[in-house]
């Protein structure tokens, strides 16, 4: 008997058997009603969600595209202001050339003027020197026609004698010249000559000596006085003195 029942329930002829839940039906619909807000809650989220990103997207397009106009027009004003560089540029260098030349014109003619005044003076000098040489009416024998003095820059006294002989036919003189300063220093008295002593000198027609003196400090030269010396006896043949 109880294999016949155990044979029943294991073969397809067993009866069917259904399984329910224990659950009642309120209770799944308040479970179905959760899970069907909980879908519908997630769904909004990822709506939104959709929503930011696409947004973002759309922002993040947009700065890069107003980033882009931005970099050209920054290159368009580089472009711009390299342009404007190398026009300022070359006009600098123009503009340095030209001073440059200008530069060395005004040394060039500051030379060529420097030149002039010197070859002035020295034409100055020689017309001077030509003119003492005229000879002068009751003069005989060897005289001392020109005494010149002169400072120079610091503290240097530049002199000259001119020397001659009014006879053409004379004989040629031998003597020397003896040249004396005399001055003031502090308020006193002050007198010297060459350092050398008298200049020898010898005159034809005429003879011209010339040299510069070192003036101590604080002396001030008052005058000049030069004197020719007979070579054989020393004695005076002409005396000349000029005031500075």
């Amino acid at each position: 008997m109880r294999f016949r029942l155990l044979r029943r329930r294991l073969t397809i002829s067993a009866p069917r058997m259904a399984v329910r839940s224990a659950l009642p039906w309120p209770v799944r619909w308040v479970a179905l009603a959760v899970v069907l807000g909980f879908c519908a809650s997630i769904g909004l989220w990822a709506f939104e969600l959709g929503k930011e990103i696409a947004g973002l997207d759309h922002s993040l397009k947009q700065e890069l595209m107003q980033a882009r106009t931005d970099l050209e027009r920054a290159r368009d004003e580089l472009a711009l202001a390299r342009e404007a560089r190398d026009q300022a540029q070359s006009v600098a260098n123009t503009a340095g050339t030209l001073v440059t030349s200008e530069k060395a014109m005004q040394e060039k003619l500051a030379m060529q003027v420097k030149q002039l005044e010197g070859e002035n003076r020295a034409l100055r000098d020689d017309l001077g020197f030509f003119e003492k040489l005229i000879p002068t009416a009751g003069v005989d024998g060897v005289a001392i026609r020109g005494l010149q003095a002169e400072i120079q820059s610091g503290n240097q006294l530049h002199w000259q004698v001119l020397v001659i002989q009014a006879n053409r036919n004379a004989a040629e003189f031998g003597g020397r010249i003896d040249i004396t300063f005399t001055g003031t220093v502090n308020g006193k008295a002050w007198t010297a000559g060459l350092p050398g002593g008298p200049q020898v000198i010898k005159v034809k027609q005429y003879g011209r000596l010339e040299g510069l003196f070192e003036v101590p400090a604080q002396v001030l030269v008052r005058g000049i006085t030069a004197r020719l010396l007979d070579g054989s006896n020393n004695a005076v043949r002409a005396t000349q003195t000029v005031k500075l």
